[in-house]
């Protein structure tokens, strides 16, 4: 349930802000029924994990992705139009609703994986930071991590060069997956299969029933 509810209230919110009042009549349409308590304490620690962001408008506190208000904030005099994101912030925020899906101890490595397999070149701090990570999270994981290494500033002028669609501080480091699991590739594949869902009209060929067990 904790998965759903997390996925749920990413969908809930993107494009918009909510209170807690319309966040859990919101989630009762979808069948998700959360006691007020609860799904004040779940959202407050989603903001201090800085996946949401709050915001005082008495007597309420309002919740909204923060990647999306910041990237794509409207020009003033049109703030109640809504944001448009470019392809590649779109690709992003996708990507972000699908890592959100898994453990949170295999976000930043399968982030890296999926990134650097999808682009072909390491993967750089400011992508992660539009997937979701946070930047206390990668440096508390950078601390233990065995399975993904920052790469040498040296070999990554080129691959800054070439991404031109967002920017790349130049002072941004990359990482990379240095030691690579049955897991880490078993979940960086349903974080792709979900991104093609999420882009592709898929409807007449998904099942309507989720399958229990695959056949060999």
């Amino acid at each position: 349930m904790a998965e759903k509810l997390n996925l749920k209230v990413m969908e809930l919110l993107d494009g918009k802000q909510l209170s807690i009042s319309g966040l859990s009549r919101e989630l009762k349409a979808e069948g998700i029924e959360e006691h007020r308590l609860v799904l004040t304490g779940y959202l407050r620690a989603l903001r201090d994990l800085e996946l949401l962001e709050e915001s005082e408008v008495p007597p309420s506190k309002i919740y909204a992705l923060p990647e999306k208000d910041r990237e794509a904030l409207p020009e003033k005099g049109s703030e109640s139009e809504p944001a448009v994101l470019s392809d590649s912030e779109d690709i992003y925020l996708i990507f972000r609703t699908q890592l959100l899906k898994i453990d949170l101890d295999f976000r930043i490595p399968v982030g890296v994986y999926v990134i650097s397999r999808l682009f072909e070149r390491p993967c750089f701090r400011r992508e992660l930071k539009l997937a979701g990570i946070t930047q206390k999270h990668l440096d508390q994981y950078m601390e233990k991590s065995a399975m993904v290494c920052e790469v040498s500033d040296s070999s990554l002028k080129k691959a800054r060069g070439e991404i031109t669609k967002i920017e790349i501080p130049t002072d941004d480091p990359a990482y990379e997956v240095r030691e690579n699991r049955d897991e880490l590739t078993r979940l960086a594949n349903e974080v792709l299969a979900g991104m093609i869902r999420h882009r592709m009209d898929l409807e007449g060929l998904v099942a309507k029933s989720k399958q229990t067990t695959l056949v060999p």
